[in-house]
């Protein structure tokens, strides 16, 4: 069985920038180590905005600026880059919560019957569940898992529901 990690938005602006949190800072240990004990392929996503954030729809309904492509912010979490950096990685950079081309590279490159998909990241309850729940609709027969202890949602609150979300859609929740 081929085993796919996705490695959602551990950047900076969500670590410790713009949308920072005490919970998102907290999970960078458990991340790393999960990359560098993960027996498989990695994917990294990255949420990618342009300069004009603040004009788009979602800059409208989330007011502060972030993940704007080339900026500090947008980059990955120092720890989390030199975890990544030491194995082969794909990047996916996405302009929102889900990425539609995360399931195409994924069924363009693997046997969906033949594969298990796991998330971390952040943020449980926005980019993490969209993906897992992208990928559950994708691949119907393909174990979809999220680690929660490393994920963290805007609000502790919110990650658990996020969590619970997606235990009702068949995704395994682990390390809870």
């Amino acid at each position: 069985m081929k085993k796919v990690l996705i490695v959602v938005d551990m950047q900076k602006d969500f670590v410790d920038g713009a949308l920072g949190s005490k919970e998102a800072a907290a999970i960078v240990d458990n991340v790393v180590k999960k990359i560098e004990g993960f027996d498989g392929d990695i994917i990294v996503t990255y949420d990618t905005h342009p300069e004009n954030y603040m004009e788009t729809q979602e800059g409208k309904n989330l007011p502060v600026t972030h993940c704007i492509k080339g900026t500090d912010g947008w980059k990955l979490d120092a720890k989390v880059q030199a975890a990544v950096d030491k194995k082969a990685y794909k990047a996916i950079e996405k302009p929102t919560f889900g990425s539609t081309e995360l399931p195409e590279y994924i069924k363009a490159n693997y046997n969906p019957d033949e594969l298990e998909i796991e998330l971390i990241g952040l943020c449980t309850d926005i980019c993490v569940v969209s993906n897992a729940l992208l990928m559950k609709a994708n691949f119907l027969e393909t174990k979809v898992s999220v680690d929660a202890s490393c994920c963290a949602g805007v609000t502790p609150d919110t990650h658990n529901a996020a969590l619970a979300t997606m235990k009702m859609c068949q995704v395994t929740v682990i390390g809870e």
